[in-house]
């Protein structure tokens, strides 16, 4: 099962130079959660910007630059191959960005884990693929208040292809 997790602002906004736009802990807590112990699929940018591979997770690193090497994580040069070796497997895998992969891996994804961030961010520079109600159906629903650690309101949601 292909999942894709990110959080977004109202626009679709994802980043700004390879940064998350806000620090959101109670959305940082569920990433941890819902990603632990499964493998994680993300871009050499993404990669960079955490810098190590994330812990009690198999790490996959997707570029097309030959000269990249890094320890401790799987690297692929072929994003619709490696999706592909995970379709059918009862596995869950998730891809954890960016902006480039996450537009690709949309295309064949099951499941999406959003985190709705109740914010406009104008000077974004990378953003998530629009989520068309035709395709997506919205199962799970939890909205939160903003509270002294979480700047913004927001919301976990999850979606299944129909």
């Amino acid at each position: 099962m292909i999942s894709l997790i990110a959080a977004i602002g109202k626009n679709n906004e994802i980043g700004k130079k390879n940064w998350l736009l806000w620090e959101m802990p109670a959305d940082m807590k569920h990433f941890r959660e819902t990603t632990r112990g499964h493998t994680v699929i993300m871009g050499q940018k993404t990669f960079e910007s955490i810098g190590k591979p994330l812990p009690n997770r198999r790490n996959i690193v997707v570029t097309k630059d030959d000269a990249f090497n890094a320890s401790g994580v799987e690297i692929s040069k072929d994003l619709e191959k490696t999706l592909s070796d995970f379709k059918e497997n009862f596995e869950e895998v998730f891809v954890i960005g960016g902006a480039i992969v996450y537009s690709q891996a949309i295309k064949v994804a099951d499941k999406l884990y959003i985190t709705h961030v109740d914010g406009k961010f104008p000077d974004a520079d990378t953003f998530f693929p629009e989520i068309i109600p035709v395709v997506w159906n919205e199962v799970k629903r939890e909205e939160h208040k903003k509270d002294t650690d979480n700047a913004f309101n927001y919301t976990f949601s999850i979606y299944e292809r129909k």
